[in-house]
């Protein structure tokens, strides 16, 4: 029984010790938060409070560095910068995933993070009272939502996936999930496509985002329901301003939202049967494959 105890402790001790960095950062992070939302508060200088913004963003880089650990995907720099674009809650990329994003924004890049990270991120979403803002804490749910990869990697753009790929889970990777999608901030036929895949392996998540290779091909079937559904939208809207009817109105933009819906679900169905396809599929098992460590 001495031995079960033993060992009981020494697992637990070892949780512990692993979450410790975690809780530091976290609360690093909190207080620098509160720190600034106290000078915006206070009518603080907009050039003062972009100056501590920096500051605490800059050291909690570093507690993430050595929270993270050495990063050596293939074809991705070592170095990384934090994937937080701000810590103002009044700013444009408050409240992103904790983690350090290597690469750069218009390219490939990988945004770094941990299980205890994300987890508690996805629990702090999961409190939102704004259904938009509302995600899942369960990894399985979350990770097929586009709301988890708008609100965890972007800022000022919403994610719509086009279609999941059916990867081949790396050897030693827990979770695989690859997305096709794009990054837009309305609707419309988007063919500005990018590679998304997660890959969960031990404590380590990774999330990278690539632009499409080769490129999203137009396929005019699908731009043909767009088009439908746009005329239908305008209509209704035309009809809104002439009868000043919001409840017209609302059914424009629905009609809008709708074609845009069915023009992605379209573009789905036909890309697989598509030349391009391949290649895309093999973009994406080839990203899993580095970040698994292949």
């Amino acid at each position: 029984m001495r031995l079960v105890w033993t060992v009981m402790f020494a697992l637990a001790s070892s949780a512990a010790f692993a979450a410790a960095p975690e809780d530091d950062y976290i609360a690093a992070r909190d207080k620098a938060i509160a720190a600034i939302a106290a000078m915006d508060s206070a009518n603080t200088p907009v050039e003062t409070l972009d100056a501590a913004n920096e500051k605490a963003r800059a050291d909690l880089e570093k507690r993430l560095s050595a929270l993270l650990g050495p990063f050596t995907v293939k074809d991705f720099p070592a170095a990384g910068t934090i994937n937080l674009e701000s810590l103002s809650s009044s700013d444009v990329g408050f409240g992103m995933l904790d983690g350090l994003r290597h690469g750069t924004e218009d390219g490939p890049s990988i945004v770094a993070s941990t299980r205890g990270l994300v987890e508690r991120w996805l629990k702090s979403r999961a409190a939102e009272t704004d259904a938009d803002l509302k995600l899942p804490t369960s990894f399985d749910a979350a990770l097929k939502l586009d709301a988890f990869y708008t609100q965890a990697i972007g800022s000022d753009a919403a994610f719509t996936g086009t279609l999941d790929f059916a990867l081949k889970k790396p050897d030693g990777a827990d979770m695989v999930i690859a997305r096709l999608g794009g990054w837009a901030q309305d609707v419309g036929p988007n063919y500005d496509q990018e590679v998304v895949v997660t890959v969960v392996k031990d404590n380590s998540v990774l999330i990278a985002e690539a632009p499409a290779a080769p490129p999203i091909p137009k396929i005019a079937a699908c731009d043909a329901v767009w088009t439908a559904a746009d005329a239908a939208a305008q209509k209704l809207a035309k009809q809104a301003t002439d009868d000043s009817d919001e409840n017209t109105s609302d059914a424009a933009n629905a009609a809008w939202t709708k074609g845009d819906n069915d023009f992605r679900a379209c573009l789905g169905k036909s890309l697989p049967a598509d030349a391009a396809f391949p290649a895309l599929l093999a973009q994406a098992q080839a990203l899993a494959d580095h970040m698994a460590g292949k």
